[in-house]
């Protein structure tokens, strides 16, 4: 079984920039498509970018396209997910999540993703 294990998270001024980071253990997480998601006080948890187990193919919400990267280090059984242009609207606690191959559902959707990491706070003041 895979085990997530965010960290990065911290706190930063409008503007500035943070790389989240997800520790995978398993031998097997390089088959996992990975996603990130956060959730804001009072909100749902929300989407926020996915990779495919290759690196090959990788989505943003809209959000945050243009200043958000997400990436893989298959290698490393690591995912990135580099922030650019950090907003006080992008505070939140980022969570890392794996989905096996044979997940079912929208990657979108947090239900579609099988293991979820213990999350990290990233606070960005005005």
């Amino acid at each position: 079984q895979v085990q997530l294990v965010e960290s990065g998270g911290g706190l930063v001024q409008a503007g500035g920039s943070l790389r989240l980071s997800c520790a995978a253990s398993g031998r097997t997480f390089s088959s996992y498509a990975t996603g990130w998601f956060r959730q804001a006080p009072g909100k749902e948890r929300e989407f926020v970018a996915a990779i495919s187990w290759s690196g090959g193919r990788t989505d943003n919400a809209d959000s945050v396209k243009g200043r958000f990267t997400i990436s893989r280090d298959n290698a490393k059984n690591t995912v990135y997910l580099q922030m650019n242009s950090l907003k006080p609207e992008d505070t939140a606690v980022y969570y890392c999540a794996a989905r096996s191959r044979s997940a079912s559902g929208t990657y979108t959707l947090p239900q579609s993703y099988n293991v979820w990491g213990q999350g990290t706070q990233v606070t960005v003041s005005s």
